[in-house]
Protein backbone atom coordinates (compact mmCIF):
# COMPACT_ATOMS: atom_id res chain seq x y z
CA UNK A 1 0.00 0.00 0.00
CA UNK A 2 1.80 3.44 -0.24
CA UNK A 3 2.27 6.12 1.99
CA UNK A 4 -0.21 8.92 1.92
CA UNK A 5 1.72 12.43 0.78
CA UNK A 6 2.32 14.27 3.76
CA UNK A 7 -0.11 17.73 4.11
CA UNK A 8 2.06 21.94 4.07
CA UNK A 9 0.09 23.52 6.88
CA UNK A 10 -0.14 27.01 6.94
CA UNK A 11 -1.52 28.85 10.42
CA UNK A 12 -2.72 32.13 10.19
CA UNK A 13 -2.75 33.93 13.30
CA UNK A 14 0.22 32.81 15.62
CA UNK A 15 -1.31 34.31 19.02
CA UNK A 16 -1.79 31.83 21.97
CA UNK A 17 -4.23 29.28 19.86
CA UNK A 18 -2.56 29.52 16.76
CA UNK A 19 0.67 29.33 18.05
CA UNK A 20 -0.43 26.39 20.07
CA UNK A 21 -1.86 24.33 17.43
CA UNK A 22 1.11 25.34 15.05
CA UNK A 23 3.73 23.89 18.04
CA UNK A 24 1.93 20.44 18.21
CA UNK A 25 1.21 19.79 14.02
CA UNK A 26 4.74 20.72 13.59
CA UNK A 27 5.53 17.49 14.92
CA UNK A 28 2.23 15.23 13.52
CA UNK A 29 3.95 12.48 11.53
CA UNK A 30 1.33 13.41 8.74
CA UNK A 31 2.47 16.83 8.23
CA UNK A 32 5.29 18.18 5.93
CA UNK A 33 5.49 21.45 6.91
CA UNK A 34 3.85 24.42 8.86
CA UNK A 35 3.91 28.03 7.93
CA UNK A 36 3.14 30.83 10.39
CA UNK A 37 1.75 33.82 8.66
CA UNK A 38 1.95 36.43 10.77
CA UNK A 39 2.46 40.19 11.08
CA UNK A 40 6.06 40.11 12.68
CA UNK A 41 8.66 37.48 12.50
CA UNK A 42 9.72 35.12 15.22
CA UNK A 43 12.73 33.10 15.51
CA UNK A 44 10.65 29.60 16.90
CA UNK A 45 7.57 28.28 18.75
CA UNK A 46 8.05 27.73 22.46
CA UNK A 47 5.20 25.96 24.14
CA UNK A 48 4.78 25.14 28.01
CA UNK A 49 2.45 22.31 27.59
CA UNK A 50 1.04 20.48 31.18
CA UNK A 51 2.80 19.20 33.19
CA UNK A 52 5.65 21.20 32.51
CA UNK A 53 7.53 20.21 29.69
CA UNK A 54 8.05 22.47 26.45
CA UNK A 55 8.16 21.66 22.91
CA UNK A 56 9.89 24.13 20.22
CA UNK A 57 8.88 24.20 16.81
CA UNK A 58 10.43 26.45 14.31
CA UNK A 59 8.05 26.63 11.24
CA UNK A 60 8.60 29.18 8.48
CA UNK A 61 7.59 32.08 9.32
CA UNK A 62 6.31 34.72 6.40
CA UNK A 63 5.02 38.34 7.18
CA UNK A 64 3.61 39.32 3.66
CA UNK A 65 1.30 37.49 1.52
CA UNK A 66 2.90 38.40 -1.40
CA UNK A 67 5.77 35.78 -0.32
CA UNK A 68 3.41 32.91 -0.44
CA UNK A 69 4.15 30.94 -4.19
CA UNK A 70 1.94 28.03 -3.82
CA UNK A 71 -1.52 26.99 -1.89
CA UNK A 72 -1.50 24.91 1.53
CA UNK A 73 -3.26 21.37 1.77
CA UNK A 74 -4.48 23.45 5.03
CA UNK A 75 -4.80 26.80 5.82
CA UNK A 76 -6.30 27.24 9.88
CA UNK A 77 -7.40 30.84 10.48
CA UNK A 78 -6.73 31.38 14.08
CA UNK A 79 -6.80 35.46 13.96
CA UNK A 80 -9.66 37.14 16.29
CA UNK A 81 -12.98 37.11 15.17
CA UNK A 82 -12.74 41.11 14.41
CA UNK A 83 -9.89 40.34 12.69
CA UNK A 84 -11.35 38.71 9.71
CA UNK A 85 -10.16 41.56 6.71
CA UNK A 86 -6.66 41.07 7.39
CA UNK A 87 -6.47 37.39 7.68
CA UNK A 88 -8.78 37.05 4.04
CA UNK A 89 -5.72 38.79 2.71
CA UNK A 90 -3.32 35.41 2.73
CA UNK A 91 -6.61 33.54 1.49
CA UNK A 92 -5.75 34.10 -1.92
CA UNK A 93 -2.43 32.58 -2.19
CA UNK A 94 -2.55 29.79 0.09
CA UNK A 95 -5.96 28.72 -1.04
CA UNK A 96 -5.61 26.18 -4.16
CA UNK A 97 -8.25 23.87 -5.54
CA UNK A 98 -7.79 21.37 -3.09
CA UNK A 99 -7.29 23.12 -0.33
CA UNK A 100 -9.39 23.36 3.10
CA UNK A 101 -9.81 26.31 5.59
CA UNK A 102 -10.46 25.09 8.87
CA UNK A 103 -11.35 28.81 11.08
CA UNK A 104 -10.83 28.18 14.56
CA UNK A 105 -12.34 31.23 16.02
CA UNK A 106 -14.80 32.04 19.02
CA UNK A 107 -18.58 32.99 18.34
CA UNK A 108 -20.76 31.15 15.71
CA UNK A 109 -20.12 32.49 12.61
CA UNK A 110 -17.24 30.85 11.19
CA UNK A 111 -18.78 30.36 7.88
CA UNK A 112 -20.60 33.50 7.36
CA UNK A 113 -17.21 35.49 8.18
CA UNK A 114 -15.05 34.23 5.31
CA UNK A 115 -17.96 32.86 3.24
CA UNK A 116 -17.33 36.31 1.24
CA UNK A 117 -13.30 35.46 1.00
CA UNK A 118 -13.51 31.58 0.32
CA UNK A 119 -15.96 28.93 -1.44
CA UNK A 120 -18.45 28.20 1.79
CA UNK A 121 -17.69 24.28 0.72
CA UNK A 122 -13.95 24.90 1.60
CA UNK A 123 -14.60 26.27 4.98
CA UNK A 124 -14.58 23.97 8.13
CA UNK A 125 -15.62 25.19 11.53
CA UNK A 126 -13.69 24.68 14.11
CA UNK A 127 -14.49 25.04 17.83
CA UNK A 128 -11.11 25.31 20.20
CA UNK A 129 -11.10 24.99 23.61
CA UNK A 130 -7.50 25.31 24.35
CA UNK A 131 -6.52 27.81 27.40
CA UNK A 132 -3.38 28.93 26.51
CA UNK A 133 -1.67 32.36 26.91
CA UNK A 134 0.83 33.96 24.98
CA UNK A 135 3.61 35.48 27.16
CA UNK A 136 5.39 37.22 24.14
CA UNK A 137 5.45 36.31 19.99
CA UNK A 138 6.13 32.55 20.18
CA UNK A 139 6.22 32.24 23.69
CA UNK A 140 2.75 30.37 25.14
CA UNK A 141 1.70 28.95 28.11
CA UNK A 142 -0.78 25.87 27.54
CA UNK A 143 -2.54 25.27 30.57
CA UNK A 144 -5.03 22.18 29.94
CA UNK A 145 -4.91 19.43 26.90
CA UNK A 146 -7.70 21.19 25.25
CA UNK A 147 -10.20 20.31 22.47
CA UNK A 148 -11.28 20.99 19.01
CA UNK A 149 -14.27 20.13 17.97
CA UNK A 150 -15.71 19.99 14.09
CA UNK A 151 -18.49 18.94 12.17
CA UNK A 152 -19.00 15.21 11.07
CA UNK A 153 -18.12 14.43 7.68
CA UNK A 154 -15.04 13.25 5.03
CA UNK A 155 -13.42 17.07 5.78
CA UNK A 156 -13.72 16.82 9.62
CA UNK A 157 -11.93 13.63 10.20
CA UNK A 158 -9.32 14.92 7.88
CA UNK A 159 -8.88 17.85 10.16
CA UNK A 160 -9.20 15.22 13.39
CA UNK A 161 -6.25 12.95 11.72
CA UNK A 162 -3.61 15.86 12.04
CA UNK A 163 -4.20 15.85 16.02
CA UNK A 164 -3.62 12.42 16.24
CA UNK A 165 -0.26 12.95 17.94
CA UNK A 166 -1.34 15.73 19.96
CA UNK A 167 -2.50 16.14 23.57
CA UNK A 168 -5.53 18.14 22.08
CA UNK A 169 -7.98 16.10 21.58
CA UNK A 170 -10.20 16.44 18.29
CA UNK A 171 -13.32 14.83 17.40
CA UNK A 172 -16.58 15.30 15.33
CA UNK A 173 -19.93 15.99 15.94
CA UNK A 174 -23.50 15.62 14.40
CA UNK A 175 -24.40 18.41 16.43
CA UNK A 176 -21.94 21.49 15.54
CA UNK A 177 -24.67 24.19 16.36
CA UNK A 178 -25.37 22.85 19.50
CA UNK A 179 -21.11 22.52 20.39
CA UNK A 180 -20.85 26.21 19.29
CA UNK A 181 -23.54 27.93 21.31
CA UNK A 182 -22.06 25.35 24.33
CA UNK A 183 -18.70 27.23 23.86
CA UNK A 184 -20.42 30.75 23.40
CA UNK A 185 -22.20 30.05 26.87
CA UNK A 186 -18.68 30.02 28.50
CA UNK A 187 -16.87 32.96 26.26
CA UNK A 188 -20.41 35.25 27.55
CA UNK A 189 -19.50 35.09 30.77
CA UNK A 190 -16.22 35.99 30.06
CA UNK A 191 -17.03 39.59 29.75
CA UNK A 192 -17.22 40.19 33.55
CA UNK A 193 -13.61 39.58 33.33
CA UNK A 194 -12.85 42.30 30.55
CA UNK A 195 -15.22 44.62 32.37
CA UNK A 196 -13.72 44.40 35.82
CA UNK A 197 -9.94 44.03 34.39
CA UNK A 198 -10.03 41.01 37.18
CA UNK A 199 -8.89 37.48 36.18
CA UNK A 200 -10.59 34.21 36.75
CA UNK A 201 -10.45 34.52 40.57
CA UNK A 202 -13.83 37.07 40.44
CA UNK A 203 -16.21 34.54 40.13
CA UNK A 204 -15.55 34.09 43.84
CA UNK A 205 -16.40 37.64 44.53
CA UNK A 206 -19.89 38.46 45.95
CA UNK A 207 -22.97 38.51 43.58
CA UNK A 208 -20.35 37.56 40.25
CA UNK A 209 -21.37 34.33 39.64
CA UNK A 210 -25.14 34.87 39.45
CA UNK A 211 -24.34 37.75 37.02
CA UNK A 212 -22.77 35.28 34.81
CA UNK A 213 -25.65 32.56 35.16
CA UNK A 214 -27.61 35.16 34.34
CA UNK A 215 -25.43 35.95 31.03
CA UNK A 216 -25.32 32.30 30.31
CA UNK A 217 -29.34 31.86 30.52
CA UNK A 218 -29.88 34.57 27.97
CA UNK A 219 -27.11 32.74 25.65
CA UNK A 220 -29.17 29.33 25.93
CA UNK A 221 -32.53 30.85 25.21
CA UNK A 222 -30.69 32.50 22.15
CA UNK A 223 -29.51 29.49 21.08
CA UNK A 224 -32.17 27.17 21.51
CA UNK A 225 -34.03 29.46 18.81
CA UNK A 226 -31.44 28.71 16.80
CA UNK A 227 -31.40 24.69 17.07
CA UNK A 228 -28.96 24.14 19.84
CA UNK A 229 -29.57 21.84 22.26
CA UNK A 230 -28.82 23.69 24.98
CA UNK A 231 -29.69 22.03 28.76
CA UNK A 232 -31.13 24.12 31.98
CA UNK A 233 -27.85 22.81 33.78
CA UNK A 234 -25.50 25.39 31.39
CA UNK A 235 -25.19 28.20 33.61
CA UNK A 236 -24.06 25.96 36.72
CA UNK A 237 -21.76 24.33 34.31
CA UNK A 238 -20.54 27.73 33.20
CA UNK A 239 -19.95 29.02 36.30
CA UNK A 240 -18.34 25.56 38.01
CA UNK A 241 -15.65 25.99 35.31
CA UNK A 242 -14.94 29.27 36.48
CA UNK A 243 -14.49 28.46 39.73
CA UNK A 244 -12.71 26.06 39.20
CA UNK A 245 -10.23 27.10 36.71
CA UNK A 246 -7.11 28.94 38.12
CA UNK A 247 -7.45 32.46 39.77
CA UNK A 248 -5.17 33.90 38.27
CA UNK A 249 -6.48 32.67 34.06
CA UNK A 250 -6.81 35.58 31.72
CA UNK A 251 -9.09 34.90 28.98
CA UNK A 252 -8.50 36.46 25.92
CA UNK A 253 -10.90 39.10 25.82
CA UNK A 254 -9.11 40.50 29.18
CA UNK A 255 -5.70 39.61 27.68
CA UNK A 256 -6.80 42.15 24.73
CA UNK A 257 -8.65 45.01 27.15
CA UNK A 258 -4.76 44.76 29.29
CA UNK A 259 -3.10 44.74 26.43
CA UNK A 260 -5.26 47.83 24.66
CA UNK A 261 -5.99 45.33 21.67
CA UNK A 262 -9.43 45.51 20.60
CA UNK A 263 -11.86 42.89 21.70
CA UNK A 264 -13.59 40.10 20.76
CA UNK A 265 -17.21 41.62 22.35
CA UNK A 266 -19.13 41.44 19.64
CA UNK A 267 -18.21 37.60 18.43
CA UNK A 268 -18.95 36.57 22.25
CA UNK A 269 -22.08 39.25 24.05
CA UNK A 270 -22.99 41.02 20.61
CA UNK A 271 -23.75 38.20 18.30
CA UNK A 272 -26.44 36.76 21.75
CA UNK A 273 -27.97 40.34 21.52
CA UNK A 274 -28.35 40.58 17.53
CA UNK A 275 -29.45 37.15 17.35
CA UNK A 276 -31.96 37.87 20.57
CA UNK A 277 -33.31 40.89 18.95
CA UNK A 278 -33.68 38.48 15.49
CA UNK A 279 -36.13 36.02 17.16
CA UNK A 280 -37.99 38.77 19.93
CA UNK A 281 -35.58 37.49 22.64
CA UNK A 282 -34.70 39.91 25.44
CA UNK A 283 -31.02 39.78 26.10
CA UNK A 284 -30.01 42.95 28.34
CA UNK A 285 -27.21 41.98 29.98
CA UNK A 286 -25.16 40.69 26.72
CA UNK A 287 -25.97 43.74 25.11
CA UNK A 288 -24.89 45.69 28.04
CA UNK A 289 -21.85 43.60 28.29
CA UNK A 290 -21.22 44.67 24.37
CA UNK A 291 -22.01 48.23 24.46
CA UNK A 292 -19.36 48.78 27.45
CA UNK A 293 -16.67 46.70 25.92
CA UNK A 294 -16.70 48.80 22.53
CA UNK A 295 -17.06 51.66 24.37
CA UNK A 296 -13.70 50.85 26.13
CA UNK A 297 -11.63 50.25 22.45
Amino acid sequence: MPFAAKLSIAVVGPGAIGGTVAAWLSHSPLVSSVTLCARTSLDRLVVEVPGGRLIEARPRVVTDPSRIKEPADWVLVATKAYDVAAASAWLEPLVGPDTRVAVLQNGVEHVERFAPFVAREKILPVVVDIPAERSAPGRIQHRRDGTVIVPAGETGEAFVALFAESVIDASVTDDFVTVAWTKLALNCAGAVNALTGLPGGVVREAGVADLMRAMVRECVLVGRAVGADLGDHVPDWVVERAETSPPDSVNSLLGDRLAGRPMEWDARNGVIARFGAAHGIATPLNAMAATLLSAME
